[in-house]
């Protein structure tokens, strides 16, 4: 897959900086030429030697080197088919956002005419920060730019959570799935369109109160960004969440109730190829929605429920030809109520997780699905990070739109 692919690899100054030793290593196994730039702070954590044995070419840390000669950064960018920069610190996201030119590293990075993918690395509240969150947005705007978000785990800080460098396997599958995707310039899902529904949808009871599920919108918002990857246009519809979008060729629209959601769905559906509903939609709603905060006074304080419209089994009864796909999170006789749903909703396929897996579902970075098709075929993935359980799904779209 990357026999005789350039790749330039950028290294930071992170402890994450120790992965990118593995990433060589790998990227080289595959059959890809790696020449790799370490910015100066790269050089306290790992040694420009280790990098060169590796690579089996020289290492670029400055504009000169031991012996005066000149490197030359706009050769340098060039000569890559990508320029990976993994791990991409907080302080080098400013710079490149911002077109800042004060190492090497940079100086490259601004010369360089082919695509650039930034694998991040930090700690929680740094990759959660408005300043980076910001820089990220601003960077993947900018033509031929790609993120690969940062995954959840233990951080060096003693912290566990986002911010850790993705695993050198992610990041090259990664790249074999971007050149497969842009042979000779087309990606699979280049010229359609896709609407994801998102997160949890929020049903007041009064101006203070109101139901609610858990749902953070991961799921949703990673498969918003891989379809994306893969040249879709994506509508993401999504209820409260504090998840971002970071590809351009997102357009959110922000919705709070169910009835929102389902208004602004319809509006999007019949112009779309494909609609995965991932959102955790509330099944009822309060009857009444009272204008006053409620009092508190009785013991007891009963609530009328009423249904809310149905999304997905709308949707479906106005398909014309459009790939649905539903979720289904179940708690008991998974397969049995899942199977109902595909049916019932008139959907092409279905997927199933289940609350009773360890680290799935709701809050966690991770999931673990089985998907069910229309054919009656069944295909089990294991537990994987939420964006590489969306690429399998969105795996399963393209070959239906093939």
């Amino acid at each position: 897959m990357l026999g005789g692919k350039k790749i330039l690899l950028g290294v930071c100054g992170s402890i994450a900086a120790y992965k990118s030793v593995y990433l060589v290593r790998q990227l080289v196994k595959e059959g890809a030429e790696v020449k790799v730039i370490m910015s100066k702070g790269a050089l306290d954590f790992v040694t420009p030697l280790t990098f060169s044995t590796l690579s089996k070419n020289k290492v670029y840390a400055d504009f000169s080197n031991d012996e005066d000669q000149w490197n030359n950064h706009v050769d340098l960018g060039l000569w890559a088919d990508v320029m990976l920069i993994a791990p991409a610190t907080a302080n080098t996201l400013a710079r490149m956002a911002n077109g800042i030119c004060d190492h090497f590293l940079l100086g490259v990075y601004l010369s360089a005419k082919c695509p650039v993918i930034v694998a991040p690395a930090m700690d929680l509240d740094m990759y959660k920060h408005p300043a980076t969150i910001a820089n990220l947005d601003k960077i993947s705007s900018f033509n031929k730019h790609y993120i690969i978000q940062a995954e959840s785990g233990e951080l060096a800080s003693g912290l566990y959570g986002e911010g850790r460098m993705a695993e050198p396997d992610n990041i090259v599958n990664y790249i074999k799935n971007f050149f497969l995707n842009t042979k000779k310039g087309l990606s699979p899902l280049r010229g359609r369109k896709a609407l994801v529904t998102a997160g949890p949808t929020y049903e007041a009871i009064d101006p203070v109160r109101y139901i609610s599920n858990h749902s953070t919108g991961k799921m949703g918002f990673a498969l918003a960004e891989v379809l994306a990857e893969n040249g879709a246009e994506v509508i993401l519809i999504s209820g409260p969440s504090l998840q971002k979008e970071i590809h351009p060729n997102i357009r959110r629209v922000n919705v709070t109730t169910a009835e929102e959601m389902y208004q602004a769905s319809i509006r999007a559906y019949s112009d779309v190829d494909v609609a995965i509903l991932s959102a955790a939609v509330a099944d009822y709603k309060p009857a009444i929605v009272h204008d006053l905060k409620l009092k508190k006074s009785e013991n007891e304080h009963a609530l009328s429920l009423v249904k809310t419209k149905d999304i997905l089994k709308k949707l479906g009864e106005q398909k014309t030809g459009q790939i649905l796909v539903g979720f289904a999170l179940e708690t008991n006789d998974e397969i049995e109520n899942a199977k109902k749903k595909l049916n019932a909703k008139n959907l092409d396929f279905i997927v199933l997780n289940s609350l009773r897996d360890k680290n799935a579902g709701f809050k966690h970075s991770t999931n673990k699905i089985t998907i069910l098709d229309k054919n009656g075929d069944k295909d089990s993935f294991p537990l994987k990070q939420k964006k590489d359980v969306a690429r399998d799904i969105v795996q399963k779209v393209i070959t239906y739109l093939n």
